[in-house]
């Protein structure tokens, strides 16, 4: 059991044990059941949902593209229908792996759902993924059925059984006849729930095992809203972030609406569809709020317009402090909140962001204005160790000295690189550098793996993107290493003009070079059309790296 905040060993300001070296949340506990109680997360989940449940003019689900809604006796109809016929008519059994591979709509929460009732395991995709990277997905997953649309199935080995979701078939999965409790297959809050895949912005990415356990408190920490919510999600429901939203928001009463574009992020559908939809919170990557912040700047029109809107979420990869400036000064009456995700950080946290999030707006109490890294508190039962001066992270959550550690918990089928981020007693190496003030907050400063090492030094490209977006000439920016023989690394840099700039590679260097020290400096610049991230917005540093190779290796 973690300290309670009231332990007179605990600092009541920060949370922070002298004894220990660890920082303790200060909030109470979440209210979780016994570990040992057989429960699905769905059934946890849905026992949340009010009685009587809304009227069905608050649906559960909306497709932004096509306006379908889906009403929330529908919703738990199609899923208890499609449950009972994953099982009868799949023949579907606790610890398949489901892989699924389709763009965002209506049936993905309610196959997510269905899936972990039987104790399937889901194991969603990118669906915008060649069939070389589907394959080697599936070699890591090794599912017993794919679930995808006509335009992915090609992308799917002829011999692994596939369901369509836009198929006679699936439609009428969610009309099956539900069967009497007593068939349900007993699912232990310990068993495997999903198989998500880690970005890979450094290296290869991997399965990642998240159990039923481990989303529960996403649900039980759900701060009581005062009213209905209508939650725009604008990230993949295959990355955590999403992933998490669509089983988080219709379990709370609130309405879930999916920006359902098939190819890239439509800015100007979301700026319409959010008055056409009542939207008051909407979920975004980075790159998108730049096309949310850049589409209102060109028409004036359309921050009145938004007049619903109460809240932005951004998560996925770090925001620049140029982009929270400009946000809000178009939208000065929303609040603009960076979470902090993990995939591999569920298994400890049991949450996909366990920190009170950091919001960039004044608010009442205290002036939360403390710039882009700043992360927040640990949110319930969650621990932290670090102190002063930036430093790798450690980071302890709800689920403690990780009671339910078996093999299939951590990288799946792989011992060797889980032991490496997640010790015996349950502390995650997150492999990112921070630093914790104080007060307990949690200050961001780059990923352990991404420092560049110059002659020694090590220097944080993050902080370097920070200051180079704060140049009115420049959109974007990434930095990365570049190898060299004398210094080890040099920092060498990308960078997006905005339209109509002449900004020259001499004034771009002797930009930051006004500012940092001179371990700092920016050796290269290369001037881009744009900068290549991945579906959740982080910078594909190692595409890059290789393309710094390349275009320097050219000139010599």
């Amino acid at each position: 059991m973690p300290p309670s905040p009231s332990d007179p060993d605990i600092d009541p300001r920060s949370g922070y044990c002298a004894a220990t070296r660890t920082f303790h949340s200060l909030r109470s506990p979440a209210p979780l059941p016994p570990p040992d109680l057989p429960l699905s997360f769905p059934a946890f989940a849905l026992s949340f949902l009010p009685d009587p449940l809304p009227p069905s003019s608050r649906p559960a689900l909306v497709d932004a593209g096509t306006g379908a809604a889906v009403p929330f006796p529908a919703f738990l109809s199609r899923t208890r229908a499609l449950a009972a016929a994953l099982r009868a008519r799949v023949r579907l059994a606790p610890g398949d792996v489901a892989f699924v591979l389709a763009p965002a709509g209506v049936h993905v929460p309610v196959l997510y759902y269905a899936l972990m009732a039987v104790g399937a395991v889901v194991s969603p995709a990118n669906p915008a993924l060649t069939a070389a990277e589907v394959s080697r997905l599936l070699a890591l997953s090794n599912p017993r059925v794919a679930f995808a649309v006509a335009g992915t199935r090609g992308k799917l080995p002829p011999g692994l059984r596939t369901v369509l979701l836009d198929s006679p078939t699936f439609l009428s999965f969610l009309l099956h006849e539900p069967e009497d409790d007593a068939a349900a297959a007993v699912v232990r809050q310990s068993d495997p729930a999903a198989v998500l895949y880690s970005s890979g912005t450094t290296g290869r990415g991997k399965a990642v095992v998240i159990t039923h356990r481990n989303l529960m408190p996403n649900i039980a920490t759900q701060a009581p809203a005062p009213g209905p919510e209508v939650f725009m999600v604008a990230v993949p429901l295959f990355h955590i972030y999403g992933f998490i939203l669509c089983l988080r928001v219709p379990s709370a009463a609130h309405t879930l609406v999916l920006h359902t574009a098939r190819r890239r992020f439509d800015a100007t559908a979301v700026l319409a569809d959010i008055p056409r939809f009542g939207v008051t919170r909407l979920a975004l990557a980075p790159p998108a709020l730049l096309a949310i912040v850049r589409a209102a700047e060109e028409d004036a029109a359309a921050t009145p317009r938004v007049s619903t809107l109460k809240a932005v979420t951004c998560g996925g990869a770090p925001v620049a402090a140029d982009l929270i400036a400009r946000f809000s000064r178009k939208f000065p009456g929303v609040s603009l909140a960076q979470y902090l995700q993990l995939v591999k950080g569920v298994w400890s946290y049991g949450d996909y962001i366990r920190f009170l999030p950091c919001c960039w707006r004044r608010r009442k109490r205290a002036n939360w204005i403390r710039g882009p890294s700043f992360m927040g508190r640990p949110s319930e039962d969650c621990s932290s160790r670090n102190r002063g001066c930036p430093a790798a992270w450690c980071a302890r959550g709800a689920l403690g000295p990780r009671p339910f550690c078996n093999e299939s918990v951590g990288y799946l089928g792989q011992k060797d690189s889980t032991s490496e981020i997640l010790d015996s007693e349950g502390w995650l190496r997150t492999g990112d550098v921070c630093y914790i003030d104080q007060d307990g907050f949690i200050y961001i400063v780059d990923r352990l793996k991404e420092l560049i090492k110059y002659k020694g030094y090590q220097v944080p490209p993050a902080e370097l993107e920070n200051l180079l977006q704060t140049h009115p000439d420049i959109d974007e920016a990434a930095v990365v290493p570049y190898p060299d023989d004398e210094s080890g690394e040099l920092p060498v840099a990308f960078i997006v003009r905005r339209p109509g700039s002449h900004l020259h590679e001499s004034h771009i260097k002797e930009f930051v070079a006004k500012q940092v020290v001179h371990y700092k400096r920016i050796h290269h610049v290369f001037l881009v059309d744009s900068i290549p991230k991945n579906v959740a917005g982080k910078i594909l540093r190692k595409d890059l790296a290789k393309l710094a190779l390349r275009r320097i290796s050219s000139k010599l």
